[in-house]
């Protein structure tokens, strides 16, 4: 048996405090002469309580990855609060806050970038100013999401009745694009299901017609891809140099992309051969031909590729274009701007870029890190004299104003913003200056999670990038601010 959560933040107060032990009269006076203190700080923990919980609806912006947070975290955590409100004279914030986010909630959190911000969120609810200031606010957009003028049971009750059945995203912390990107989730969950039954089924009244369009699609799949890179004359072209790493990058990404280019073009024939009865039809082609009917790329090409949330057409226009990029690389010699979201293993080409500093100035690695300068353009026809100039990264749950140089508040109904290129500067890692900057997770794809590679990395977050911006870091870390190497189609 599961027990949920009930749907929308009202919802689930009211059940927070509608249940043992917070209905409980003796538990709710529990704190003799401060009683004001732990109603106010109990309320900020059931708010906060409910909105970890309905931020999951909300996708990847929410949470990177959904967690089960339940009845028992809330519990033990308000009985805590009571117990150190007792015990002490003075409330001993940092203890609480320790225990709360980083042990009974913060113990379901896998993520780093998580739990900075289930940190963030209950540094707002639970905080010297919901005691002391009894106009305090949880959210600005309206005093519903206050505290009560009566901090008596009933009062918090009525309070929470008055709080709208659907709230706005911006209760949540999140932009109200939040609300479209929910939309489009659920709208892509619900044909993804549909697709699903399809796919299963695998069913049709005409088996020729389909037959003659996947040979179609395969046939045209086919004429796109262009021959496998010669590696050894790119060796030659490009060796092995102290003074170089990017030789050594261009190559194994050649490596790379010949291997998925190889398992493109043999599935794809094989598959036309199969359907014309040439040879037998495997499982696996004919999961890659349900696939390549409902506009999929097969998942047998997952297993060789960099991690793609697109589309068949999106996914091959794509590889097409990476391919490109490489075989530009290759005629052209090494670019000014490199093409970031391009790569197959980013982190190679950074460690690079890195490498090279390291050995001109004669540095060791370990003492360096990035540091980031966003351009005014998306592109300089000179390389520069350190670091590495990019390009292909998307703001997700915000936007660059261009004119100031610095994060902005996305506009209304556009859901992510084109960042111009940027300069990654390789530097001392003691001289990296601490200023008022937001540091942004960078993700390969839109669902943000990856599982750990035997390399070490993520199969998709790549590094964080250090942004400018006149609001407070940790407003961007409750938006669910992130940059994206490329977007869904």
């Amino acid at each position: 048996m599961t027990n949920e959560p009930p749907t929308g933040l009202q919802a689930n107060m009211l059940r927070s405090y509608q249940s043992y032990p917070v209905k409980d009269q003796n538990f709710f006076d529990g704190c003799l002469g401060k009683t004001n203190i732990f109603t106010k700080l109990l309320y900020g923990i059931t708010f906060f309580h409910a909105v970890i919980q309905e931020r999951k609806k909300f996708g990847p912006i929410g949470w990177n990855i959904p967690y089960g947070f339940n009845e028992s975290d809330y519990h033990i955590s308000i009985q805590q609060l009571q117990m150190y409100i007792n015990e002490y004279d003075e409330i001993p914030f940092e203890a609480v806050t320790y225990l709360t986010g980083e042990c009974n909630y913060g113990g379901r959190v896998t993520d780093d970038w998580d739990r900075r911000t289930l940190k963030t969120i209950l540094n707002i609810f639970c905080c010297p100013q919901v005691v002391e200031n009894s106009d305090y606010l949880f959210c600005e957009i309206s005093t519903k999401y206050g505290l009560p003028f009566r901090i008596d049971y009933l009062g918090f009750i009525e309070q929470i009745e008055e709080i709208p059945i659907v709230s706005s995203p911006e209760v949540f912390g999140l932009h109200m694009n939040a609300g479209i990107t929910r939309d489009l989730q659920s709208t892509s969950q619900l044909f993804d299901s549909m697709l699903l039954v399809v796919e299963s089924s695998g069913s049709t009244d005409d088996s020729d017609t389909v037959e003659n369009l996947l040979i179609g699609i395969a046939s045209d799949i086919l004429s796109k891809l262009p021959n496998n890179f010669d590696v050894e004359m790119a060796s030659t072209k490009y060796p092995v140099m102290y003074n170089e790493s990017m030789n050594t990058v261009l190559v194994q990404e050649m490596e790379r992309f010949n291997i998925l280019l190889s398992v493109i073009r043999k599935s794809l024939q094989d598959l036309i051969k199969a359907i014309r009865g040439a040879i037998v039809m495997t499982p696996e082609l004919e999961t890659m031909s349900l696939s390549l009917s409902v506009a999929k790329y097969p998942v047998f090409w997952s297993k060789f590729s960099y991690p793609s949330l697109k589309s068949l057409g999106g996914y091959i226009t794509n590889f097409i274009e990476r391919l490109n990029f490489l075989q530009i690389w290759y005629e052209n010699g090494k670019p000014n701007n490199f093409w970031l979201s391009g790569l197959f293993f980013t982190q190679a080409f950074l460690t690079g870029a890195m490498q090279n500093f390291a050995r001109r100035y004669t540095i060791l690695i370990d003492q360096l890190c990035f540091d980031f300068e966003v351009q005014h353009s998306d592109r300089i026809n000179a390389a520069p004299e350190d670091g590495v100039y990019c390009y292909g990264l998307f703001v997700d749950g915000a936007r660059w104003d261009r004119s100031n140089m610095v994060l902005e508040e996305s506009f209304p109904k556009v859901l992510t913003d084109v960042l111009p290129l940027v300069w990654f500067i390789p530097m001392r890692k003691n001289k990296l200056e601490d200023k008022n900057r937001y540091v942004c997770p960078v993700y390969k794809t839109s669902e943000r999670k990856g599982i750990l590679s035997t390399t070490g990395h993520s199969t998709n977050y790549v590094l964080p990038i250090f942004l400018d911006t006149n609001k407070n870091a940790s407003h961007w870390v409750y938006r669910g601010v992130a940059l994206l190497c490329q977007l869904n189609d």
